[in-house]
């Protein structure tokens, strides 16, 4: 696709030059969008963050099982819509809640969300302690359903939801590598993606730890993890420190943002004019 188009046709100012994009489906520069959660997102209101900046969005992720609140009919409508836009649609991290209550739910779990159209089931493990053996058997069951795997990884204990960044600090985090070690073989399994978890590393916690991204970047590279970025400052960060085509998740109401940052367009003063792509 032309960076001077976009799904629902030409731009207004296509006379400007502009960072240019990879169309959908990409495999670098993917952004995936909170849905519901911190806020009610329906249809409506999806439909016009869609027909926007749909173009931009290569998924949108429900958090904290919101999706389970929902009426199934305005369920599959959300679901659907998406799909309409070339989007994605996560199940986000629920499954946490659903290993609770042992394998014949977690079978009926994954198996209602092929038929409800899902296409990523997260698979994550901030409040749980599970074994990467135990993990992968999920990785595995998943892919066997047809669905994208898509684990996330952190260094931080008790990680996820709004928990104070006091009470994670008695927690404690792990060590980067032990995290580093299991994105490998999450990835050499076929996972979709793995996600990073933002909680230790740039959210709830006095200073960033800015040396974890760097590790996992040099070891895993770029294509196949994403970075949890829940404030602007955090994903101006990633893109200016490893250039526009970094995988981010963002919360629903930073798409444009996010989107003028990796176009170039706008910025802040150490951004303005930086963010540039060649190619060739």
């Amino acid at each position: 696709m032309s960076e001077k188009t976009v799904a629902g046709g030409r731009t207004a100012f296509d006379f400007l030059r502009m960072n240019e994009r990879e169309g959908k489906p990409r495999q670098r520069g993917i952004t995936e969008i909170r849905g519901a959660y911190y806020t009610p997102v329906g249809k409506r209101y999806l439909q016009d963050v869609l027909e926007t900046m749909g173009e931009y969005v290569d998924s949108v992720k429900f958090a904290g099982g919101a999706f389970t609140l929902m009426p199934e009919g305005a369920l599959r409508e959300i679901i659907e819509l998406a799909h309409e836009h070339d989007v994605m649609v996560s199940t986000g991290g629920f499954i946490e809640y659903v290993l609770t209550q042992g394998p014949e739910a977690v079978d009926a779990y994954v198996r209602r969300c092929r038929e409800l159209g899902f296409d990523i089931i997260e698979i994550s493990g901030g409040f749980i302690t599970i074994s990467t053996d135990d993990w992968l058997r999920l990785v595995e069951r998943v892919q066997r359903e047809g669905l994208k795997a898509k684990p996330e990884v952190g260094i931080q204990f008790g990680a996820g939801g709004a928990t104070a960044a006091e009470e994670l600090e008695t927690e404690g985090t792990r060590d980067p590598e032990w995290m580093i070690s299991q994105a490998r073989r999450f990835i050499e399994a076929g996972a979709y993606m793995v996600m990073i978890e933002s909680e230790g590393i740039t959210e709830s916690v006095k200073e960033w730890r800015t040396d974890v991204p760097a590790e996992v970047i040099n070891s895993l590279g770029l294509e196949k993890v994403m970075f949890e970025a829940a404030e602007p400052g955090v994903f101006e960060w990633y893109i200016k420190n490893y250039g526009p085509e970094v995988n981010l998740f963002v919360d629903h109401s930073q798409i444009v943002q996010l989107e003028c940052l990796r176009r170039g367009i706008w910025g802040t003063k150490s951004t303005w004019g930086r963010v540039l792509t060649y190619k060739g």
